[in-house]
C-alpha cells in the first residue's frame, strides 16, 4: 500500500509518497543483553530555520532527507517547532494520516475544513484524522508570546477514515511523577484516539524522579524529552534527544532535574 500525503512547510508544497512499512529503521546496535537501543541526540536532527519558523526534524521531512531517519514503527514525523509571535501555517491540506499535536508552550490557534475552531494552550493535546482529506491553519495569534509545540504524525491503521477532530487537556499536575495516557487506539482513560496500534503517554518527574514501564511482548517504545535530563535503562539524554527501545521488557526511567518526556508504545 502507498499513501499520498500533501505536506505542507515553507519550501514543500508538493505531495511526498511514503511506505506504511517504517520498521526499526532507527535501530542500530544491541547491548550485551540483546535488546536494542538507538539514541537520536537532538543535535542530530534535520533542522530549518525560516524566521518566523524553527523546526528541529527526528525524521525526513520535507526538504530534510535521511535515509537512516525516515520513521520508527507508525511514527513518521516528530517535528518540535518554535513559532515567532502573529506567524503561522496558512490552510494547507493533508490525507491519509493522524496527526497529533502537543503544546508545550503559547497558544495554537487552529482552524479547519469541518468547521473546527480552537485556541490550544500548554498541556493540551490535539489530535487530527485526516483521513480521506481535510484542509487546516495553525497560527500563533500572540503578538508577543513566541509558541512552541511538538506535531507528530502517526501512519493510520487503516486507508479511506472519514476526517475527525479532538482536543482534550492534560495538566502537567495532573502527570507529576507519573506516566498519564494521553493517547491510545480505544481512547480509555479519557485519552484522545489514535487510529493506529500507540499508546502515547505524558510524563512530568520531579528531579531525581523513578519509574518504571513494562513493555510488551513485540513492542517498542520511542522516548521523546521535552525539557530536563533523563536516564532510560541508564542511557543519558539531554532535552530534545530521543531513544528508540526494542526488544526491553522494561523501561526504567530516572530524572535529572525536573523532565517532561513523551513514551511512545508501538506495536
Amino acid at each position: 500500500m502507498r499513501i499520498e500525503i500533501a505536506v505542507y512547510a515553507p519550501v514543500c508544497h508538493a505531495p511526498i509518497t511514503v511506505s506504511p512499512a517504517f520498521v526499526d529503521t532507527t535501530i542500530v546496535y544491541a547491548d550485551n543483553r540483546g535488546t536494542m537501543h538507538r539514541i537520536r541526540r537532538s543535535s542530530e536532527r534535520g533542522h530549518a530555520d525560516h524566521g518566523w519558523l524553527d523546526s528541529r526534524f527526528s525524521f525526513s521531512f520535507a526538504e530534510y532527507h535521511d535515509p537512516a531517519h525516515l520513521g520508527f514503527r507508525s511514527l513518521r514525523v516528530l517535528n518540535e517547532d518554535h513559532i515567532a509571535p502573529d506567524s503561522g501555517f496558512p490552510t494547507h491540506p493533508h490525507r491519509e494520516m493522524e496527526i497529533i499535536t502537543y503544546v508545550i508552550s503559547g497558544a495554537l490557534t487552529h482552524r479547519d475544513s469541518m468547521g473546527n475552531e480552537e485556541a490550544l494552550r500548554a498541556g493540551m493535546v490535539q489530535r487530527m484524522s485526516a483521513g480521506t482529506g481535510i484542509t487546516h491553519s495553525e497560527y500563533n495569534a500572540s503578538k508577543e508570546e513566541p509558541l512552541h509545540l511538538i506535531q507528530i504524525w502517526i501512519l493510520p491503521g487503516e486507508p479511506g477514515l472519514e476526517p475527525t477532530y479532538e482536543d482534550k487537556p492534560f495538566p502537567l499536575e495532573g502527570r507529576r511523577n507519573q506516566l498519564r495516557l494521553i493517547g491510545s487506539r480505544d481512547a480509555r482513560g479519557d485519552s484522545v484516539k489514535i487510529h493506529q496500534d500507540v499508546e502515547l503517554y505524558g510524563g512530568l518527574f520531579d528531579d531525581n524522579g523513578s519509574h518504571s514501564f513494562e513493555l510488551g511482548a513485540n513492542r517498542h517504545a520511542w522516548i521523546q524529552l521535552v525539557r530536563g535530563g533523563l536516564e532510560v535503562n541508564g542511557h543519558a539524554l539531554e532535552a530534545g534527544d530521543a531513544i528508540a527501545v526494542s526488544d526491553e521488557p522494561l523501561l526504567e526511567f530516572h530524572a535529572t532535574g525536573e523532565t517532561e518526556f513523551l513514551l511512545f508504545d508501538l506495536g
